[in-house]
């Protein structure tokens, strides 16, 4: 009787068998002996978890091809039991299924083998009955020259290529543009405790107890950011006192973060502040000998600025004070005339006398510098009261400019009055008043004659005695550096 025993499972005849059709069954053996060096593809029931190939006795099947490609659609890893379990044979078996699923290659309650969607591997079986195992054919394979085409993936977490121990080993891309390391992306040097690694923010890191020596003849170029994480980190430079870090299109350097440059110590340094200002340590100079300095926008001094010594004046609140003998009572609702005052000690007062019965007002002329900025001003007055009487005392300013070619006949802009002001209840004592609102002066230009008119707001104060007026604070803005 035939038996079907081989690896092949290929026709054997016993004794005195196939009388007649011995030419047949040799043939159909012939073929599938070509069979078993030659391609098959299988089918798997779509999403099925299970798949089974036995190769046939004596007929053709695509279990007994060399090379066996699974198609198919699969949700979840398919385990595919390859049968007899006699059967000990080679095979290159692809996973072409779709789905992106893993196949599992086994014959017995041995070892399997996992082949990934999309690869192929060469396993063979070992033939062992029920406890068969599948091999993976490749493994720990020696070969003197691999040369790959296409990709070299190694999937394995504790994946290592080993080169030979001649150290003249080079690791290089045909065509000349170097390698990428995916993953950890981590390039090890004697121990783990020295690398070259890229991190997942896209920074290549070299680890602190390694040194990178780079010979006199060799240059870098940083076409990003270079960062030294270290607060020790130092990026040193040779000791010939000629180096310098410069932008290769002479633009100059940025530093972000601290924006800090030291000298010296930490003491000693130029920082850029987050409000975009350059700081100077407070210990700190900035040597500038026959040096021109241009600063085309906006230059920030919190300290003070000078030149040798003495303090250089900027744009910003100035003030002028106006006493009362520089004023003249208006002639329709005028305060008294101006009068002068002894007093039983100390100074003689120089004042306007405005009563408590009616708003009376009184004028003068102020010509601003032309870095004034044209805004709005504001102002103190200065006053007393001769008697005991606390009440307080309302004082208001208005204003209007007057051009070259102008007429004078104009009208003041809008009085703002000042919060009025308690008298002490001291005959004569100083009183101050708060700093006004904003007085908006009509016609505001530079070169102008500005004409001012101040006034009792009798409707806003309380104060029964006559308020004597010794003078106004003008407070105004200048937005340049001087007159010219």
């Amino acid at each position: 009787m035939a038996v079907y025993t081989n690896d092949l499972r290929l026709t054997e005849l016993a004794t005195g068998e196939g009388s007649g059709t011995w030419g047949t069954t040799t043939n159909t053996n012939l073929s599938l002996l070509a069979d078993s060096f030659g391609f098959g593809t299988e089918a798997i029931t779509t999403n099925a978890d299970t798949h089974t190939t036995t190769i046939a006795d004596g007929s053709a099947d695509p279990g007994r091809a060399l090379f066996l490609k699974y198609t198919g659609t699969l949700d979840s890893t398919c385990t595919i039991t390859i049968g007899p379990n006699t059967v000990s044979k080679l095979w290159f078996i692809e996973n072409a299924t779709s789905g992106s699923q893993s196949i599992i290659i086994s014959q017995g309650s041995g070892a399997n083998i996992t082949i990934p969607n999309g690869q192929t591997k060469a396993v063979y079986s070992d033939g062992a009955g029920s406890g068969a195992a599948i091999v993976d054919a490749l493994q720990d394979l020696s070969i003197p020259d691999l040369f790959i085409d296409d990709d070299l993936s190694l999937t394995s977490d504790s994946a290592v290529i080993t080169f030979g121990a001649d150290g003249d080993t080079t690791l290089t891309h045909t065509d000349g543009t170097g390698l990428t390391l995916n993953s950890t992306n981590k390039l090890t040097f004697g121990d783990a405790a020295s690398f070259i690694q890229q991190s997942s923010d896209g920074v290549l890191r070299v680890d602190g107890e390694a040194t990178i020596d780079l010979n006199a003849s060799t240059a870098v170029t940083v076409s990003n950011d270079l960062k030294l994480d270290s607060d020790s980190a130092v990026l040193g430079f040779g000791t010939d006192n000629d180096t310098t870090l410069t932008h290769t299109d002479g633009s100059g350097l940025t530093l972000n973060s601290t924006n800090k440059i030291m000298f010296n110590d930490a003491s000693q340094f130029i920082q850029g502040s987050s409000a975009t200002v350059l700081a100077l340590g407070a210990t700190d100079e900035i040597d500038l000998t026959a040096t021109a300095v241009d600063v085309n926008g906006t230059m920030d001094v919190s300290g003070a600025l000078t030149q040798s010594t003495a303090a250089v004046k900027v744009a910003g609140l100035e003030t002028i004070y106006v006493p009362a003998a520089a004023m003249y009572p208006n002639s329709t609702n005028g305060c008294a005339d101006l009068t002068q005052v002894e007093l039983t000690n100390g100074p003689e007062l120089k004042c306007l006398d405005f009563d408590a019965s009616s708003d009376e007002n009184a004028q003068f002329t102020v010509c601003f510098p032309k870095s004034w900025n044209e805004g709005t001003v504001t102002f103190q007055a200065y006053f007393t009261v001769t008697g005991t009487n606390t009440g307080t005392v309302a004082w208001g300013l208005s204003g209007v400019c007057i051009a070259d070619d102008a007429s004078i006949n104009t009208a003041f802009g809008t009085n703002v009055v000042a919060t009025a002001k308690a008298f002490s209840g001291t005959s004569n004592d100083m009183t101050v008043t708060a700093t006004s609102g904003a007085v908006t002066i009509s016609n505001a230009a530079v070169d102008t004659q500005t004409y001012f008119q101040v006034m009792r707001d009798v409707s806003a104060d309380t104060q029964s005695g006559d308020a004597r007026l010794l003078g106004i604070k003008l407070f105004f803005t200048t937005d340049a550096k001087n007159d010219s």
